[in-house]
C-alpha cells in the first residue's frame, strides 16, 4: 500500500495533467473500492457505478486537494461508503447474491465449495447491522487498519474495535451451524 504522501503525490500529478499518475491511483483504488461496494450492495453492477462515481469525484476535487489532510484512499472509501449507504436506503432489505469468483487453479469441487463459502459469508454479512458490516469488510476483507477505518466511518478507533468484534461474534454465530456443510471440521476453525 502506498503512503499518504505517495497517494497525494499521484493525485497532485493528475491535477497537473499527468495521466500516468491518475492511472496509477486508479489501479490502486478502483479494485478495492469495487470489492468493498460489491460486498456492501450485493450487486456488482451497482458496485461498478459506485466505484466510477467515487473516482470521478476524486478527479474533480484533485486540483483542490490539500496534502496532509487525509489519504486519498481514505477519502475515496468514505465517499464510496456514503454512496453505498444512499443506495441501500433506497431499496428494500434483501440478502445480496454475490457473483462466484472461482479460483482458476482449483478443481470443480473446490470451486463449488469456495462459491458456497463466499455465498454463506455474504449472506451472513448482509444480516449484520450496517456499521458492523462496514467495519468487518474494511478490516478483515480489505485489510485496512483500525485508524483508516475510523477515518472512513468517522468514529474513534475504539468504536471500530468494538464494531469489528461484535460483527465477528455475530458472523461466528450465524455461520457456526454450517461448518460441516461448508467443508470445515473442528480443526479448521
Amino acid at each position: 500500500m502506498l503512503s499518504q504522501q505517495d497517494e497525494a503525490d499521484l493525485l497532485a500529478r493528475f491535477a497537473q495533467g499527468d495521466l500516468r499518475g491518475a492511472q496509477a491511483l486508479t489501479d490502486l483504488l478502483a479494485p478495492r473500492l469495487l470489492r468493498f461496494a460489491a460486498r456492501m450492495l450485493g450487486d456488482r453492477a451497482e458496485a461498478e457505478d459506485v466505484t466510477q462515481d467515487t473516482m470521478l469525484r476524486l478527479w474533480r476535487m484533485a486540483p483542490d486537494w490539500e496534502a496532509g489532510q487525509a489519504k486519498p484512499s481514505t477519502w475515496a472509501f468514505r465517499v464510496a461508503r456514503n454512496l453505498c449507504t444512499d443506495r441501500l436506503r433506497r431499496r428494500k432489505p434483501m440478502v445480496p447474491e454475490m457473483p462466484d469468483l472461482p479460483d482458476d487453479t482449483a478443481g470443480a469441487d473446490a470451486q463449488m465449495m469456495q462459491a458456497a463459502r463466499a455465498q454463506a459469508l455474504d449472506a451472513a454479512l448482509a444480516q449484520l447491522p450496517d456499521r458492523q458490516r462496514e467495519a468487518v469488510i474494511l478490516r478483515h476483507i480489505e485489510g485496512m487498519s483500525n485508524p483508516e477505518i475510523a477515518a472512513i466511518l468517522m468514529v474513534g478507533v475504539e468504536a471500530v474495535e468494538s464494531l469489528t468484534a461484535r460483527g465477528k461474534r455475530k458472523l461466528t454465530a450465524l455461520l457456526s451451524g454450517r461448518k460441516e456443510e461448508l467443508g470445515y471440521d473442528a480443526e479448521d476453525t
